[in-house]
């Protein structure tokens, strides 16, 4: 505590920097380094630049360099040193030029009062018409920023005294008013119109709108590394052949961003991978680089080949088109020849402890870590003949990971064949193993991925490094999750199993191929993300929120048509002419450039059932006997004349004539309605759970299956729709005038369309 406040440091920062092991342990080296050579009194100005070293010094084999340069007063200001700690951040590999050093930090570099005088001198002349306009409300420090960009290494308060100086001189004391307030400036209020303007990426591609996904990811943006200056990032391990390798590197790609998506084929993407799509295809996209879509095959068992194709129908759906499509495997045998070169390196060996022995965090030590390497090379070679059973042996790595675990494995025995490389191989690398080193291959610049596998960052670090190849950086940033929903594979499975939904596309989950079923448009998806935006901390969303961006894009891109679900005829006695007529019908009614479609009119139509009352309370607006509405489209308004019920009192058929809506008294309200229609089965859909966290056994003690919502889906078997339709293909979408959105479902088949409505015009407040 005293060697910290004898440099300068009030007693509450010193014990807030005993606190952090580290920093005080630089702090005391170089603190001890600086005495030895000025002598137990240091003066503040001396400790502030020893404490801002050791504070903000990434690698501390520098320490003692840049500390003689403190004490040796060659590095004098906060400026100089900053520029010291860039440099040698910018050159980790000893031993360091210092002529170069010395340059890049002004050391020796003396800066005379009559240079500052000449410097600030010919920037007020620049700026003199101005400064005699506004006086003391221009902007000082603009003249001061100019000053010291023509003497970089000055000192900045002598620069400050100069120019208030010269300042005086030209303009003389301060008058009352030089004393008043520079009135503001009232900026443009933005219409509200504006304000609600929400990041667009459209296809992959940035729309028009403000903060688009890709401009969160463009640039500096991320403060991400630069390629070929993967050292420059926190944790990166530098060797002695790194700056050779990144060199290489650079030649291989020309200084291009390259990312890749790596899925395991072992399932369907489901929401949370479309923010992983979107950030690794739009972080690439945005700085100009390409983005590898590879499949992580590492696991025979469990991969499907309908998984591999789904996978990249839904990345291109979104909008994207990878690099190159690649698969781990395409790399089994350069991997092997690699878990060969770490056993002769000492850094990997075979271990027989079962896998029920290995798991957790704090398992036993192997006993046969220590195992020769010539015994490790041999069984190594017999795991790989198919000598061994499965769990009997696997390849582990001599590392600790970052949450603790111990010699992660690198490849086990599996006698499953493979989809790709059928039986050539009976074992198989894991995920630890492989991800780095594909990277390395494909010479991936950032290796993007969800914040739980930055534990294993350090082991990333090293296994390249243990091979000495080429090392990229991985960078995490935080899940996308979604709540009232579940989206682990193997709790899909048990859902198909139950019979609680129908396959991974029911349009109830939230798996990519289930959202684009239901109707939901890849931009849609593409806006959500951008709106969840690009966090480091877990996201957890409403499903409303993407619900409000399928409408935003809908309202864009669904023509309008009319729907019934629950039809009530209707009979015009006095229908205007002997046959049907056809009524333009505008597809987008705000922009009718856009085009019309035509539908029939005929004495016979259907309305919805709500939409009729035989009493109209108060508040209520449409169809009752004494109470008239509008069609829409048609230029008519209905009145009824006669109430037809069946025995039981239900409501059968309406009688009503028909007025041109130009003579009629304006009605309270315009109704759809359709006629000569297409029958066609709605389906409606409403949440799979009934709990925000179904997942969560405080919140569903039961677990999952026992809260499923009884009324997530219901059926409409007899609906009708107007026959404008009646061309559509699966996945076309459409807006049913006052119902919702909805999309024609692949179970369409000829006389019988089948619609999926996607979400509703408005959204129900009881979901917000």
């Amino acid at each position: 505590l005293g060697l910290f406040t004898g440099i300068g440091l009030s007693e509450a920062k010193a014990r807030e920097t005993l606190r952090n092991g580290a920093l005080s342990a630089l702090l005391r080296r170089a603190v001890l380094q600086a005495r030895s050579t000025l002598g137990p009194a240091l003066d503040k100005a001396t400790g502030t630049l020893l404490y801002n070293t050791a504070a903000r010094l990434k690698d501390p084999k520098h320490l003692g360099f840049l500390v003689g340069y403190i004490t040796r007063r060659e590095i004098l200001t906060d400026l100089q040193l900053s520029a010291a700690l860039e440099y040698v951040r910018n050159h980790p590999l000893e031993p360091l030029d210092v002529a170069d050093f010395e340059r890049a930090c002004g050391v020796g570099v003396c800066i005379t009062p009559e240079q500052i005088e000449e410097a600030v001198e010919a920037v007020i002349s620049k700026h003199r018409t101005e400064l005699l306009a506004e006086r003391y409300h221009f902007n000082m420090g603009l003249l001061m920023g100019e000053a010291r960009n023509q003497l970089r290494w000055a000192d900045g308060k002598t620069i400050k005294n100069e120019v208030d100086l010269q300042v005086l001189h030209l303009l003389g004391p301060k008058t009352e008013a030089d004393l008043e307030k520079k009135p503001k400036v009232t900026k443009a209020r933005l219409a509200p119109a504006e304000k609600q303007k929400v990041a667009v990426v459209e296809n992959g591609d940035m729309g028009t709108e403000t903060r688009s996904l890709l401009e969160q990811l463009r640039g500096e943006a991320l403060k991400f590394h630069k390629p070929g200056e993967n050292y420059k990032t926190e944790g990166y391990m530098v060797t002695p052949n790194t700056m050779a390798l990144l060199k290489q590197h650079l030649a291989i790609t020309g200084g291009q961003v390259r990312t890749r998506f790596p899925p395991e084929p072992n399932g369907i993407l489901h929401i949370g991978h479309a923010k992983a799509i979107n950030f690794n295809f739009g972080y690439a996209k945005a700085n100009g680089g390409v983005c590898f879509l590879r499949y992580d095959d590492t696991n025979p068992e469990k991969e499907e080949e309908k998984y591999f194709t789904a996978i990249r129908e839904m990345v291109e759906w979104l909008g994207y088109q990878p690099y190159a499509v690649t698969h781990a495997s395409d790399y089994f045998d350069q991997l092997y020849t690699w878990a060969l070169e770490l056993i002769r390196r000492g850094q990997a060996y075979v271990c027989h402890q079962k896998v029920e022995e290995i798991k957790g965090h704090n398992p036993p030590p192997s006993p046969w870590r220590d195992r020769p390497v010539e015994e490790s090379l041999l069984l190594f070679e017999d795991m790989r003949k198919g000598k061994f059973g499965e769990g009997e042996a696997t390849l582990r790595m001599k590392l600790v990971m970052e949450d603790g675990k111990m010699d992660p494995v690198a490849y086990r025995v599996k006698f499953t064949p493979h989809h790709r490389t059928g039986d050539k191989w009976c074992i198989y690398p894991t995920y630890d193993y492989t991800h780095c080193l594909c990277d390395s291959i494909e010479h991936i610049t950032h290796s993007l991925c969800t914040k739980e596998f930055q534990a294993r960052r350090s082991s990333y670090f090293w296994l390249c490094n243990a091979l000495d190849v080429y090392c990229p950086v991985q960078w995490e940033y935080g899940r996308l999750n979604l709540l009232y929903t579940v989206v682990s594979k193997r709790k899909i499975i048990r859902l198909v199993e139950t019979g609680a939904v129908r396959d991974w596309d029911d349009p109830r989950l939230f798996t990519l191929t289930a959202l684009r079923r239901r109707g939901f448009p890849p931009e849609a998806i593409n806006n959500f993300c951008a709106r969840v935006g690009v966090t480091v901390a877990q996201a957890t969303m409403e499903p409303h929120l993407l619900d409000a961006c399928a409408r935003e894009v809908l309202n864009e891109q669904a023509p309008r048509a009319m729907a019934v679900l629950e039809p009530l005829k209707v009979t015009i006695t006095n229908f205007p002419a002997p046959k049907a007529l056809e009524i333009l019908v505008p597809n987008f009614p705000a922009d009718e450039s856009r085009g019309f479609h035509k539908v029939p009119f005929h004495q016979t139509i259907y309305i919805e059932e709500m939409d009729f009352r035989e009493e109209a309370d108060k508040g209520y607006k449409r169809l009752a006997p004494g109470q008239p509405v509008g069609l829409r489209h048609t230029g008519y308004v209905i009145t009824v004349q006669n109430v037809i019920k069946d025995v039981s009192g239900h409501v059968m058929e309406l009688e009503v004539t028909c007025t041109k809506s130009d003579v009629a008294e304006k009605p309270k309200a315009f109704i759809h309605w359709v006629s000569v229609p297409l029958s066609c089965e709605v389906r409606l859909y409403e949440r799979l759970f009934l709990h925000k966290n179904p997942e969560d056994p405080s919140e569903v003690p039961g677990g999952f299956l026992s809260d499923l919502n009884p009324d997530s889906l219901r059926v409409v078997h007899n609906a009708l729709v107007d026959s404008s339709v009646h061309s559509a293909r699966p996945f076309d979408k459409f807006q049913f005038e006052r119902l919702g959105y909805f999309s024609v479902d692949p179970d369409s088949e000829e006389g019988k369309m089948v619609f999926n409505r996607t979400v509703t015009l408005k959204e129900d407040p009881g979901k917000a």
